[in-house]
């Protein structure tokens, strides 16, 4: 199914990629993938999986190729700890990988479920086998969160979505240790009316550094009276002030389309977490959770998504 919107990104024919078939154990689903390049081209996705209880922990996949030939861990790679950290007590959800040259580390950057709702937590690891946990970073309700990948002005940028209910929106936060996060601003306004983004926005995958600027894909949450529909747009930032928007797309550019995207726990839902970059610097693999059910893949144009905000600038 095309139509002028799905132009930027080409779905992969073997779309879902990992399924609750795919895992060595017993599962509800696997959505919302954190990803990454390893130093030997291996793709490895941090994926989120709900169990059968409706709890979520992650288990890694990797492949040579990032489409399929996954060798998935046999059991969870990093699970819940609500005896350490309380925090955690209901799981943890939609990892968020960077990696941070000053650290040579990985930053994973999630969502705790808390007793009083999700909070953003921090873990760093070097090998995707031992974690150190960080703990909360930022408390309830807050979730969509990332980290950038180096320090902006002598302090680390942490970009989150922080809820004003009935309205949520896109902030950033500054830290000079990772733990202590203070200047918190706002990035971007949810819209209003009846804007696909209005009301509720929120990060998708890491902001991807160009010569332009941070691109930044977000989703927008329209409710209807057929309940929620999660879309996808861009948003170009400063590089040196990130918090200052350049430009913002007017028209969603991604949606769900395919009966895997549209049918699911939670239909509806096209949910990016993570994302890699081919040796080409401008081809980009985005993988997507599927109706909170599977992971899926879709290929694009870093150029063309610029020159997509070029013309599309709101």
């Amino acid at each position: 199914m095309n139509n002028q919107h799905s132009k930027l990104f080409t779905r992969n024919k073997l779309n879902p990629i990992l399924t609750a078939d795919n895992w060595p154990y017993p599962i509800n689903s696997v959505f919302n993938a954190g990803a990454t390049l390893l130093k030997d081209g291996t793709t490895l996705l941090l994926c989120r999986v709900e169990d059968r209880r409706g709890l979520s922990h992650f288990s890694t996949a990797r492949s040579a190729n990032g489409v399929d030939g996954w060798l998935i861990d046999p059991k969870p790679t990093l699970s819940p700890d609500p005896e350490n950290h309380p925090e955690e007590l209901w799981g943890i959800e939609d990892p968020r990988i960077t990696f941070v040259p000053e650290l040579n580390k990985y930053a994973i950057v999630y969502t705790a479920y808390t007793r009083d709702g999700p909070g953003v937590a921090l873990a760093l690891t070097e090998d995707f086998i031992n974690y150190e946990r960080k703990g909360i970073i930022m408390s309830p309700e807050d979730k969509d969160a990332a980290l950038l990948p180096y320090r902006i002005g002598g302090h680390w940028a942490l970009i989150h979505r922080p809820v004003s209910a009935p309205r949520a929106h896109m902030w950033i936060s500054y830290s000079p240790d990772l733990i202590h996060w203070g200047s918190h601003k706002l990035m971007m306004n949810a819209r209003k009316g009846a804007w696909w983004d209005a009301n509720k926005i929120g990060l998708s995958p890491p902001p991807i550094e160009t010569s332009e600027g941070w691109l930044i894909i977000y989703h927008g949450v329209r409710q209807s009276c057929g309940g929620c529909l999660y879309r996808l747009g861009l948003a170009l930032f400063d590089l040196e002030k990130p918090e200052l928007c350049l430009k913002r797309g007017s028209e969603w550019i991604f949606a769900p389309e395919e009966p895997y995207e549209q049918f699911g726990d939670v239909g509806n839902v096209v949910f990016p977490c993570g994302y890699t970059i081919a040796p080409d610097k401008d081809t980009i693999n985005i993988y997507y959770g599927a109706a909170d059910t599977s992971i899926a893949l879709a290929t694009g144009k870093i150029s063309e998504m610029l020159e997509w905000l070029n013309q599309h600038n709101s």
